[in-house]
This record gives C-alpha cells, structure tokens and sequence, in this order.
C-alpha cells in the first residue's frame, strides 16, 4: 500500500527526480533500487519487528524508510533533537534493537540501547550494481491495519506516546490531502519538516513519492536560505510551522521575486498568528494556508486552499474526515459552539502502542478521536481553534482560552509570538499569565500591553502580567512548549 507507491511512481517516471537534499539528487528508478537494497539490509541485520530511523531528511532518510516497509518492518523515526535520556525512553518503549544512523549522530546513538548501523559504513554503492543481478525484492503482503510507522508524539501535552499509523491512516490521510490540495506529479515540494514528525512523513515524502513528484530536502532550517532554495529549484510547495514563517519575515534579503514560483504555502503544527499572515502577505505576496492536524490522524485534518479559503481558521476537513465540536459531556454541539473538537476517519490511528488505557481515553467506540483541542466548526464547515482543553484557564468560574489572549497581544505592533498560560490564584483560582518575544528593534513594556488588550479581550481575560523574553521554550518541531512556560513562574 505504500511501497507499492514507490513501485507505481518508479514504473511511470523512472527518470523524474525523486528526492534530493545538499549533496545529492536520485530519480524515481534510482530511489527504487536504493530502496530495495535497504530492505535487504535491514532483512539481514534484525529480526525485531520495528526498526529505528536516526536521520535528518535526507536520500538516505527516503531510501531507509521505503526500504524498512519493504523488508515487512514497522519503522521507527527517532527525534535527534531529543536528549539522549529521552531517546533512551523512546527506544526502549518501541522495543527496538536496529538504528540505522549517520556518523554525524555517532555520540548520540552510542548512548541508545540499541546497535547502530552507520549508513556511510555499508557497501551500498556495490549492493547498488549487485540489485540489477539479484532483480526486485518481493513486496510483503500487508494488511491494511498492520502498523506501518510508529510515530512518538512531541510530548507538549505530557510524556512522548507511540502512535501507531497503519498503512490505511496514512495511504487514506495521504490520497485525502493530493485530493483536497488538486496536487500532481508536475509539483516541487520543499522539505523543511523534519521526518521525524508526522507531519513532515506524509507530507514531505508519502504524498511526493505518491504522485511521481521531486521533492527537496533542508536538514536544516536557515531563514536566509529558503527564499534562495524556493527561487533556485522553482518549488511550488512550502509547508512549514507557523514560527518559521514568522523567523522568514527577520530575512532582509528576501524579496517577492523569490516565491514566483510558489503555488502554495501551508502553515500547520501551531497557530498562525493574523499578524504573521499579513506581514508576509504585504512583503511578499504570498498567502500562507493554514491548516490542522496531528500525529493521531496521520496527521492532516483540515486545509485551506487558495479557492477555499477563510484567514483565522484552520480550513475545512480534507475528503473522508469528519470534525465535530463536542461538549464535556460527550454531546455534539451545534455550528459555531466551541467545545472540544473530535476527528474521525481512515486516518484517525487504532490506539497508541501499548498503551491500552490511554488509548481508551482517546478513542470513542464509535471511532471518533478526542483531540484535546478547544475550538468550533461555523456552518460552512471551517475550523477554528481557540486553545488545548488541558490549558484551558478558568478565572472565577469562567472559561478563558489561550488563543484569544494570544490573537490580542500578537495584534501589537511590537509583539512576534505570545503564548498564555494559567497560573494558580486564591481568589480567582487562576489568572492568565502571558509571555512574549518582540518583533526585531521594536520595545514594549508589561503596562503597555497589557493596556492594549483592554478592549480586546473581556477584563479578567486580560494578563495578569507579561513577561518579555528573548525566546520561548520550544518542542523539536517548534512547538512552544507550555508546560515548560508554567515551571517560569
């Protein structure tokens, strides 16, 4: 279902550039045979069932990937930017014993409990030439609901999770969103994402591999380099996180004439902020689409597009997927409510691995997934989220979510990013607290923004204080990490 793909897109257009990154480019046909000599490998290497993936996005990331599925494994991608203890736990919890790794994570992976196999040390140029003699290996007969990845969530709403992403979440997720996108195989994705995330897995790789297209690999997120990477390799498909837009913004190089080429820009993984939108809007001319998802549905929910398209909302469901805004009480609520948004469809993972009882408080029987996202659904299906249920901050009674604390201070000239947590009170049990980052050469004080939320937010939704800081803690992906905002306090 998903080598299969590969095997599709290799027949058709054998010489369309498949994937590349800084120091390499292969086609369809070449990233075909690496594949087939990967899924040897691993063959020989490991009996276990599941087999880790130590790489930034890379050729060697595409051809280990596609080569583990082919070898009938469950593939594992490891977060390097995790600290080694962390990584440990994530091994450990997948209850691998194989990394394929590069030398550059040497001293990182020597810390695992698992043996690691370095890409540069194996013969892959000779099994290269040896896989026109030896032919195509047999593609494993899989079943639909087989785990095909086992995916560890970021950890922003607590301890890192295994989601399983069978093979129908992600080819189901991955035909969704060529579908709701219009995409092609003429299109040139750019990889930012890492591929580690969910993300940046589907969309960054499944989908391009899916329809024959090229896609371009950036190990590393360098604001200046995008703009020059999108003008010199034509790429009409930018997806990134909505604060690496926000950091492409700081670039004083960067001109309109850099995005020509740019069919879509896609923000998910966080909120966009309105500011974000406009100012890169302005400069150069580009509307940023945002959208929604999350490593549980494989992870794209909702996109906008540029024929469907309503700024301040995450878009509507990409085909198949339903979203509903539900209340406390598991009862759906009418368009334009807000509650907790539920997500059901072939994306939406069977449970978290070996994790039953989470995976209960997940999943409904009748297959609705409970995101832990506040927000609501307006009648012509657009999304819009307000907050995460778990930061939701209730002052004397009254619900306040984060988002709309955010929206107002990030509506200041002078703010970047803002981020609102709850912090305990005894009188009103909690009051919001508020960090931000300042736009580059601008000044603000904690009166001053305050003051500017006055007629913007109800009076006890106004920060208590606001706290300037040069940066907020952040998750791998960018991701700022509230919980580690509330250990400031």
């Amino acid at each position: 279902m998903l080598v299969e793909t590969l095997l599709e897109s290799a027949a058709r257009v054998p010489k369309h550039e498949a994937v590349s990154d800084p120091t390499r480019a292969i086609n369809f046909a070449q990233l075909k045979r690496l594949s087939s000599v990967m899924a040897r490998r691993v063959a020989r290497e490991t009996d276990c069932e599941r087999v880790g993936i130590l790489m930034p996005s890379t050729v060697a990331f595409a051809g280990t990937f596609y080569g583990t599925l082919w070898a009938g494994r469950t593939v594992v991608p490891l977060n390097f930017l995790l600290q080694p203890q962390e990584l440990k736990s994530v091994v450990e919890d997948a209850q691998i014993d194989t990394v394929f790794t590069i030398g550059h994570f040497k001293e990182l992976a020597e810390q695992l409990p698992a043996r690691a196999i370095f890409m540069e040390e194996l013969p892959l140029k000779r099994d290269m030439i040896l896989s026109y003699l030896r032919g195509t290996p047999r593609v494993p007969n899989v079943n639909p609901d087989d785990t095909a990845v086992l995916l560890y969530t970021s950890g922003t709403s607590g301890t890192p999770k295994g989601v399983c992403q069978t093979y129908k979440n992600l080819r189901s997720n991955m035909d969704a969103c060529i579908a709701k996108a219009k995409l092609t195989g003429d299109h040139r994705f750019l990889g930012i994402l890492p591929l580690f995330h969910s993300f940046g897995l589907t969309a960054k790789l499944l989908v391009p591999v899916r329809l024959g297209a090229m896609v371009h690999y950036m190990p590393r997120f360098t604001p200046n380099a995008i703009p020059k990477t999108i003008r010199e390799k034509e790429i009409t498909i930018c997806m990134m996180i909505a604060s690496m837009f926000s950091a492409m913004l700081r670039s004083k190089s960067s001109k309109p004439a850099d995005f020509k080429s740019l069919k879509y820009a896609i923000s998910g993984g966080e909120a966009l902020p309105p500011d974000t939108f406009e100012r890169f809007k302005k400069r150069f001319e580009v509307e940023i689409m945002q959208g929604y998802g999350m490593s549980e549905a494989a992870p794209v929910v909702s996109l906008n597009m540029p024929w469907a398209h309503k700024p301040g909302t995450a878009g509507q469901a990409v085909p198949g997927v339903e979203v509903k805004a539900f209340d406390d009480n598991g009862k759906p609520l009418p368009d334009g409510e807000t509650g907790e948004l539920w997500v059901r469809g072939d994306n939406v993972m069977p449970g978290y691995y070996h994790k039953p009882e989470e995976s209960r408080a997940v999943l409904t029987d009748d297959g609705w997934y409970k995101t832990g996202d506040m927000g609501h659904v307006d009648d012509e299906g657009y999304i819009s989220i307000t907050g995460r249920k778990k930061e939701m901050i209730i002052v004397g009674g009254e619900n306040v979510y984060p988002r709309e604390i955010e929206a107002a201070l990030e509506a200041h000239p002078a703010v970047n990013e803002a981020a609102a947590i709850g912090q305990p009170d005894p009188s009103r049990g909690e009051v919001p607290v508020a960090f931000v980052t300042l736009v580059e050469g601008e000044t603000a004080t904690d009166t001053e923004l305050r003051e500017f939320c006055r007629d913007k937010v109800a009076g006890y939704k106004i920060p208590r204080r606001v706290i300037i800081s040069d940066d907020l803690p952040r998750g791998p992906t960018g991701k700022i990490l509230k919980r580690k905002l509330s250990e400031l306090l």
